[in-house]
């Protein structure tokens, strides 16, 4: 948490940041990143000096977890001098432990930029997402929790002037300003008019400027002869498989898995993320996000 020291600019983490969205798709699939089409709501997490400090953030947390569906985690908060923003203890639930910066007993306004942060941990624990190092893994914390819809209170929590400097999180703000754009480039979605920060505005449109460069890009470009024709196969092979491939308004859908057997997927009835077995008679399959388990035969 940078607070009166130097903010870093610029785009020194983004080949992390790149390889943590296409983590989020591989671990999640389309149709469950789809789910978090809408981000959080302002007014959700809006947190005024006259409310009881403990049971707001206890609100806010609800909210997050609400947002991140995870329908059976609790969250404790409390408050302590540390050096970092928050930190969470991550265990097999359903109580988890969060501790929040003192700092926050007064700058409840960015309450829910702490928690946003804090909660996607639980959330990347139960999913058994992660990167390996520290620095790695709160990066893929950071953008999951900006492209699930988020993360702009952590941008919006950035603060600059000649007197003082506040950022939270680890990416830039010019990182988080390109996350949240290429959310709004799948979503349709301007978080733009949620920022109370101008300098969150600021590194918002530099992030899109950016975003939109990524799209002039030619694909595959350092992909190599072998990737480029792998790309290819795989991309005939999809377009032949439309029609049994998974979308939206199919809840299951069969699909050949390399040279093994025959797998099926299908939404969970808890937290909608899909889960993929084989076929292979009964089964009985726990879901990773809310370890709901279901029995089927297949």
């Amino acid at each position: 948490m940078a607070n009166g020291g130097p903010v870093k600019h610029g785009y020194p983490h983004l080949d992390t940041v790149r390889a943590s969205i296409t983590a989020l798709y591989k671990r999640l699939s389309y149709d469950t990143i789809h789910t978090f089409a809408t981000s959080v709501a302002p007014v959700d997490v809006a947190f005024a000096d006259t409310d009881d400090l403990h049971l707001g953030a206890q609100r806010v947390a609800r909210e997050m977890v609400r947002h991140y569906r995870l329908p059976d985690a609790r969250m404790i908060i409390g408050f302590r001098e540390m050096t970092h923003a928050a930190n969470v203890e991550l265990a097999a639930g359903p109580e988890y432990f969060i501790e929040l910066n003192d700092r926050f007993r007064t700058h409840r306004r960015d309450i829910g930029a702490a928690l946003a942060h804090e909660v996607m941990h639980v959330y990347l624990h139960r999913l058994d997402l992660s990167f390996p190092g520290t620095r790695d893994n709160e990066i893929l914390t950071d953008t999951a929790a900006t492209y699930l819809g988020a993360g702009w209170l952590l941008l919006d929590a950035y603060r600059e002037d000649a007197a003082s400097s506040q950022k939270l999180g680890y990416l830039t703000p010019e990182e988080f300003g390109y996350v949240l754009a290429k959310r709004a480039l799948v979503f349709g979605e301007d978080p733009s008019i949620w920022f109370t920060s101008p300098q969150a505005y600021t590194a918002y449109t530099k992030g899109m400027a950016q975003a939109r460069h990524d799209e002039q890009q030619p694909p595959l470009t350092a992909a190599g002869w072998t990737g480029r024709r792998r790309y290819a196969k795989d991309r005939r092979h999809a377009q032949d498989h439309h029609s049994s491939g998974p979308h939206l308004g199919v809840p299951y859908d069969f699909t050949p898995h390399g040279r093994g057997p025959l797998h099926v997927s299908f939404p969970c009835p808890t937290c909608h993320q899909r889960i993929r077995v084989p076929v292979r008679g009964r089964v009985r399959a726990r879901c990773a996000l809310c370890r709901t388990v279901l029995e089927c035969d297949t």
